[in-house]
């Protein structure tokens, strides 16, 4: 019997698949001299909360890993570095009714293969609003920023009922939900857990497929692009309509828990931009020494803003 080929014709690439996050961190983080590995939220169950009324009397919020802009707190302009100094510590909530400055600068998106140009990839908010005037959803007066926490405890403990609590006092019946890093993915599915278990249905949209399926959400859409762009692509006004619409379909149509959809669109024809994102077989060893002075000193500034948001 003949071995298959590797080159059948309309066979993708054997590294064409959704990134294995939690695998790649654990491999980087241990190459930069973190050997104590990281746990990530686990579980095999799933709460489950159906839609409680048709969509179009729902009232539906966004719970956001984002940050809200702030000009003293150095650059989150597009292509800026990783900024620490940015990050926040607390539950916030905003306006739905006007316009907002969220930036992503604070936390580990794909700064290779995208540059946070366009907030309509990760704040998914003017989508929302639109469905809303056209009387296909109830838009929540708030909505909701969750702060990203490698802390399982204090996400379970503190910030997920906190945000549960607001949302029963806005009596929103829907959360779409939707994170930018790997450890933004923890966070929104263990938010969406909680808002599940006390009534409220959620979606999370996102880009790290093995995060969010190995914290068992009741629904996800998986969107196969680069992190930081779960809401769609950059630019593409088509993209991020699609996306939410995808995610409200899956909203509706789950037949129970632990629900995946994977959206078909592409980020590109060339897959390549998977092998970058933290792969330290790419990096020299003079990269990784220097990755890990950059860290530290990112980590200190975050330290000290914590203590002072304490």
């Amino acid at each position: 019997m003949t071995a298959p080929s590797n080159d059948q014709p309309g066979f993708a690439p054997d590294d064409d698949a959704p990134i294995p996050y939690m695998a790649r961190t654990r491999e980087y983080y241990a190459a930069i001299g973190y050997t104590t590995p990281y746990r990530w939220a686990h579980y095999v169950g799933a709460p489950f909360q159906p839609l409680s009324k048709p969509l179009a009397r729902s009232r539906v919020t966004i719970v956001t890993t984002a940050a809200p802009f702030d000009p003293a707190k150095g650059d989150q302009g597009p292509t800026a570095k990783y900024n620490g100094g940015a990050k926040f510590y607390s539950v916030y909530d905003g306006d739905t009714s006007k316009a907002h400055d969220l930036r992503i600068s604070h936390v580990a998106y794909d700064r290779i293969h995208t540059s946070a140009e366009d907030s309509g990839t990760w704040f998914p908010l003017p989508q929302l609003r639109k469905l809303a005037r056209e009387g296909r959803i109830e838009v929540a007066p708030r909505f909701f920023g969750a702060p990203t926490n490698r802390s399982h405890r204090v996400t379970i403990e503190t910030d997920a009922p906190e945000i549960l609590a607001r949302c029963q006092a806005d009596k929103v019946d829907v959360a779409v939900l939707v994170p930018n890093c790997p450890v933004c993915h923890q966070t929104i599915s263990l938010v969406a857990r909680h808002l599940e278990a006390n009534g409220i249905a959620t979606v999370v949209m996102g880009c790290a497929k093995d995060i969010v399926e190995h914290a068992a959400v009741p629904r996800f859409l998986f969107s196969d692009f680069p992190l930081g762009n779960s809401a769609g692509k950059p630019h593409d006004i088509a993209s991020q309509a699609f996306t939410l619409e995808l995610a409200l379909r899956v909203l509706e149509t789950a037949p129970s828990a632990q629900t995946t959809v994977q959206s078909p669109l592409r980020w590109s024809a060339d897959a390549g931009w998977k092998r970058d994102y933290n792969n330290i077989a790419s990096l020299s060893a003079e990269e990784l020494a220097r990755r890990r002075r950059e860290f530290d000193a990112q980590k200190e500034i975050a330290r000290n803003l914590r203590e002072t948001a304490a």
